[in-house]
């Protein structure tokens, strides 16, 4: 179960609580515990939950010193049998069954390729307690009830399309896990961005929460900022200037959260479409405002998930899949000018 707690594999949510609704837990309170209230000691030993959180549960009667009710402000004389019944976080309250249509591209015994289509969140988090994709695997492959987080073992942002692998056995789980870690695993996307992309180029650059807006994410320098590194190759580029667009392969050394979105923007080469990172170099970003119908009416981050490449868990066997983008981007490709886009392209040698 640590193996899954990798901030950067899983990136789970911040608003998650270890811990919460895992069942009976008893402590027993340390004699240094000696004359603090019963919430404070209780912090001190579960740091992973918020103290409102654990006074919550007291005030609900989840709590009980040697076998009585609980107060917050209860004092304690060390020793004390402490007793923890926590209810469920809504998180898992939200990990329901739903049946939601998933194109399944590659499925056996033990894992399954998904071509997620853009629009789909793929956890519950606050916001988005149901319709996920979770919920939807639930459904489809009820053995995933019995792995953390329905199988899932990386993800994509909500508006970004395109091939991941889900887990359907705890074993496989484990060990996609541990291919992720060792950045073995081959992810590659087609983007569609403003302005001139060089050929080749590495992007090398820290990410970190933008302090000004937490919906961001930053190139940073910070020490709280995470290794990110994406391998850019562009494939096409139509028109020229301003109105200049290039169709982009990209590879991940790393999976941070928002990390092709927020590298490309840093270089001055934003996505087209996307609501969040569209600052760029100002004469790229110009691009986006041409009055052309294709970025009227593309409302997304033009990216896609095209290429997944891994060891089988189980069989131990290379596989890879490739899916070409959705209609949607497909649509915006042929608008724009560009040819292809239904084949892979050996981008990477």
């Amino acid at each position: 179960m640590s193996t899954l707690h990798d901030a950067e594999r899983l990136e789970i949510d911040e608003t998650d609580e270890i811990g919460a609704g895992e069942g009976p837990l008893t402590l027993v309170a340390p004699p240094a515990a000696a004359g603090q209230r019963l919430d404070k000691a209780l912090a001190l030993l579960l740091p992973e939950i918020s103290r409102s959180r654990l006074q919550q549960w007291i005030d609900d009667g989840a709590v009980r010193v040697d076998g009585g009710a609980a107060r917050v402000r209860q004092l304690l004389s060390g020793g004390e049998r402490i007793d923890i019944v926590a209810p469920p976080s809504p998180a898992q309250l939200a990990m329901r069954p739903e049946p939601i249509e998933i194109e399944v591209v590659y499925e056996d015994a033990h894992i399954a390729v998904l071509d997620k289509p853009p629009g789909l969140v793929v956890h519950p988090a606050a916001g988005n307690w149901s319709g996920t994709l979770a919920n939807g695997l639930l459904a489809r492959f009820p053995q995933t009830a019995g792995l953390p987080r329905a199988g899932i073992v990386h993800r994509l942002d909500a508006d970004t399309s395109g091939l991941m692998v889900v887990a359907l056995s705890l074993q496989a789980q484990t060990d996609l896990v541990r291919q992720l870690q060792a950045r073995s695993v081959m992810r590659e996307y087609w983007a569609i961005v403003a302005g001139v992309v060089p050929p080749a180029m590495t992007v090398d650059a820290a990410l970190a929460r933008d302090p000004r807006n937490p919906l961001r994410f930053a190139v940073s320098r910070a020490a709280r900022a995470k290794p990110a590194r994406t391998h850019l190759r562009c494939l096409q580029t139509v028109g020229s200037g301003r109105a200049a667009l290039s169709w982009v392969a990209c590879r991940l050394d790393t999976g941070r959260t928002h990390q092709i979105r927020v590298h490309l923007e840093s270089i001055g080469h934003p996505l087209v479409g996307d609501p969040v990172y569209r600052r760029g170099r100002p004469g790229a970003a110009a691009a986006q405002e041409q009055p052309a119908p294709a970025w009227q009416d593309f409302r997304r981050q033009a990216l896609h998930a095209c290429r997944l490449g891994l060891v089988h868990p189980v069989l131990r066997t290379a596989m890879n899949w490739f899916r070409p983008p959705p209609a949607d981007m497909r649509s915006l490709m042929r608008a724009c000018g560009f040819a292809g886009g239904d084949a892979p392209i050996e981008a990477f040698g």
